[in-house]
């Protein structure tokens, strides 16, 4: 049974130079496929809440749906998509951010939540923080309170936790 944070980092596999030469990505897919290590992961970051009213879970696209579904389910939670552009088929409200080289913008349903709804956005990853903090910045606008943001993997090199300074508690379970 996997039931620390360090074993469920060492089920994270290193793959060098994807997805591009001199990148060392951290795959979640051997974590993810193992049942008692997704369980840990769900539990975990479900736990660092527990003592937050949530009504929404807020999950990035893509990898942020892995997550975000089975947490909003354990935490009584709805759950809503945020997407890349022209993926969701009602009116949305969108938020651009900075990329390494020109820019990118994340969408949900312009009603999505309202004032007052309690939201928890989840990801697998902060990197440089820019989705996220663009995916506070949408909540923010439809009016609901922001609770916090949970990663399962946080590079913490690239300071990205900088940027979500005004998005609420933010945890991460893993640290590189």
């Amino acid at each position: 049974m996997i039931n620390t944070v360090d074993n469920v980092k060492a089920k994270i596999r290193d793959v060098a130079d994807f997805p591009k030469k001199g990148i060392l990505f951290r795959d979640i897919t051997t974590a993810i496929k193992d049942a008692d290590t997704l369980k840990v992961i769900i539990d975990y970051l479900c736990d660092q809440f527990k003592d937050v009213k949530v009504d929404y879970i807020a999950g990035i696209e893509s990898r942020g749906f892995i997550f975000g579904m089975p947490m909003a389910y354990k935490m009584d939670a709805g759950f809503v998509p945020v997407r890349k552009p022209n993926k969701l088929p009602a009116e949305t409200i969108s938020q651009e951010y900075q990329l390494e080289y020109g820019t990118d913008k994340i969408e949900i349903h312009k009603d999505a939540f309202g004032p007052g709804d309690n939201v928890l956005i989840v990801d697998d990853l902060l990197a440089t923080g820019g989705t996220a903090e663009a995916a506070c910045k949408l909540v923010k606008k439809t009016g609901a309170n922001l609770v916090g943001i949970g990663f399962l993997i946080e590079l913490t090199d690239l300071n990205g936790k900088e940027k979500l300074k005004d998005c609420g508690k933010i945890v991460s379970m893993l640290k590189y």
